[in-house]
């Protein structure tokens, strides 16, 4: 082990070693937070790829090299975000940021997630509104996407290799690829999935489900949240507020499924936007770093300045802090119900299994071209064979396809939605 490595494990004790937050002095908790904000503002700043990216890298940051869960742990995490509304990526952090720091770490950590694609995403949005056009960066996702392939395969192996623990959770695994590509529902998968794998590892045993109740999704209950139908004269911060705080609320899945919740409400129904304006917001959500809900800063701006940029935001992303605030403290207890263990085993496995049909998605769009192909073969044999951090693969990636770009090497459009 080098001096760097062992500096690193020092400072950053294995999950069994470590300090509750709440029994650290206050010099080392303002400490822990002020790492906390170090490592998710970086993360925030690269985390290009989508959610399978981000969780990716979560899990090298995280898990691999600052060893402050266990892979197990990360897992539980990871099924429970899937099981309730918003992104899900952001809603990891937060879990994570909780676990190191309380309610403290809980905002910490998710809002330096989403602070740096915030910010970068209202800078766009005001160019936009200028210029009436989205800036060409297709070269930074030439370079970038084929290195987050190789990013995702690394975290598919190694989260993999904890989620199929048995017989029921691997069939449950490749069961869960082959419903993705036949379009079956996710969230309905996530949920049968759980369920069939929680049945068949106690089918021998009595007594009820009751332990695993509250992981149903919540959308139900605010479903029937009303409309902030406004008029376009008559927009204000607060109606783009109210409108993503519900979106917020009831959201699942991927940039399509909030592509085709914004056409519906935002242009047909209450007509504040032309579908174009909608599509380039989409666009420069899915092309900078971060989460893709981002995209709600950039319509934010777009209906009501400066102070609908900060509305969308704190509206759509407000509901995954509370979600997560709510139902962190039981994740442990999970563990401790032989049903509930059962259900999160089978939704974990179904989760890993999402997860390797959107990377499969996201290779397509990615190897275009020898390059691409070469790029993601180097950087899979970067991550895997020598353990590089993903920020520098990123880095790399970006100046490649920058290079490539000036030489004329390239001509490439803006890739599709993810």
């Amino acid at each position: 082990m080098s001096q760097e490595a062992e500096q690193r494990q020092s400072e950053n004790p294995s999950p069994s070693e470590s300090v509750p937050y709440a029994q650290l002095n206050p010099q080392q908790q303002r400490q822990r937070l002020t790492e906390l904000a170090k490592v998710f503002a970086r993360l925030g700043t690269i985390a290009f790829g989508g959610p399978a990216a981000h969780i990716a890298m979560m899990d090298d940051e995280i898990v691999n090299r600052r060893q402050w869960m266990s892979q197990e742990k990360l897992l539980d995490l990871l099924g429970v975000t899937n099981l309730i509304p918003g992104p899900n990526s952001t809603e990891l952090a937060i879990h994570i940021g909780y676990e190191r720091g309380g309610w403290r770490g809980l905002v910490v950590a998710g809002g330096c997630f989403i602070l740096p694609a915030m910010l970068i995403v209202w800078a766009l949005a005001a160019i936009y509104s200028r210029y009436q056009t989205v800036p060409h960066v297709e070269w930074l996702l030439y370079g970038i996407k084929p290195v987050i392939i190789a990013i995702v395969l690394k975290a598919l192996w190694q989260l993999g290799q904890k989620a199929a623990k048995d017989i029921p959770t691997i069939i449950a695994g490749i069961a869960t690829v082959a419903a993705y590509f036949a379009g079956v529902n996710e969230i309905l998968l996530l949920l049968l999935i759980g369920g069939i794998v929680m049945i068949v590892k106690n089918w021998t045993r009595r007594g009820g489900a009751r332990s695993a109740a509250f992981l149903l999704p919540f959308s139900g209950v605010f479903a029937q949240a009303g409309s902030t139908a406004a008029t376009a004269a008559s927009i204000s911060w607060v109606n783009v507020f109210l409108f993503f705080l519900k979106i917020g609320c009831v959201l699942y899945g991927s940039g399509y499924v909030l592509l085709a919740f914004l056409q519906r409400d935002l242009v047909e129904r209450n007509q504040w936007l032309t579908s174009q304006q909608l599509l380039d917001a989409v666009a420069i959500g899915q092309f900078t770093p971060g989460p893709v809900f981002t995209t709600a800063t950039f319509i934010g701006y777009l209906l009501a300045g400066n102070a609908g940029a900060i509305a969308g935001t704190v509206g759509i992303f407000l509901p995954a802090f509370v979600f997560v605030w709510i139902v962190n403290p039981w994740v442990p207890k999970l563990r401790q119900s032989s049903w509930a263990s059962g259900f999160l085993d089978g939704v974990n496995a179904a989760s890993l299994g999402l997860m390797a049909g959107v990377t499969y998605t996201l290779g397509r769009t990615a190897l275009m071209d020898g390059l691409t192909l070469i790029l993601a073969v180097l950087s899979t044999i970067a991550v895997f064979r020598f353990k590089i951090n993903s920020a520098w693969l990123v880095l790399a990636g970006g100046i490649i396809g920058l290079v490539a770009h000036l030489l004329g090497f390239i001509n490439v459009s803006l890739p599709p939605l993810t």
